[in-house]
């Protein structure tokens, strides 16, 4: 910490969930969120009903973005994300776009961009949802996400794909 106090960072997540109540836990990772130390939760999006990737024969995704401050190093904050998705009962099976019960993706992290072995920030994906996109949408329309343009440049990019995906309402955490 420097003299002047700790040095805040926006981040923003991704949340998603198609199993065992995705509602319930859509909002119990919100509240999760908020409790996260070293991090200000700031404003959450509405939640949007949305096709699963991958696999068809699984239920639908429940989404939301949240948006943070935090004073935790990129790989710290991610630590987090994964602490809360263990509590929310996620398995990491290597199977990829399958059901779960908690999916906490850090989507953009202040102007960093990093790709190792633990984090890809921006999120690899990003460009490519709507499911992302539009309730990004919601809370910073104007974000330049690093390496690929604003969130509006993005989204209307995707234009074909809002049909596929229905605002269902706002996150009740």
């Amino acid at each position: 910490m420097s003299a002047s106090g700790p040095r805040w960072c926006p981040v923003y997540v991704g949340i998603g969930s198609n199993l065992d109540d995705p509602e319930r836990q859509v909002a119990q990772a919100i509240a999760d969120l908020r409790a996260l130390p070293d991090c200000l939760l700031t404003v959450v999006s509405s939640l949007y009903r949305s096709a699963p990737m991958g696999p068809a024969d699984q239920p639908d995704y429940i989404n939301a973005v949240a948006a943070l401050l935090t004073t935790l190093a990129p790989h710290d904050f991610l630590g987090e994300l994964q602490k809360i998705e263990v509590r929310h009962g996620r398995q990491r099976d290597g199977e990829r776009w399958g059901p779960r019960t908690l999916d906490l993706d850090m989507l953009v992290f202040g102007s960093h961009r990093i790709a190792d072995d633990r984090l890809n920030v921006p999120h690899a994906g990003i460009a490519a949802r709507n499911f992302v996109l539009l309730p990004l949408c919601e809370l910073a329309p104007q974000l330049n996400v690093p390496g690929l343009g604003t969130v509006t440049a993005l989204l209307h990019a995707l234009s074909d794909s809002a049909a596929q995906i229905e605002r269902i309402g706002q996150a009740n955490p």
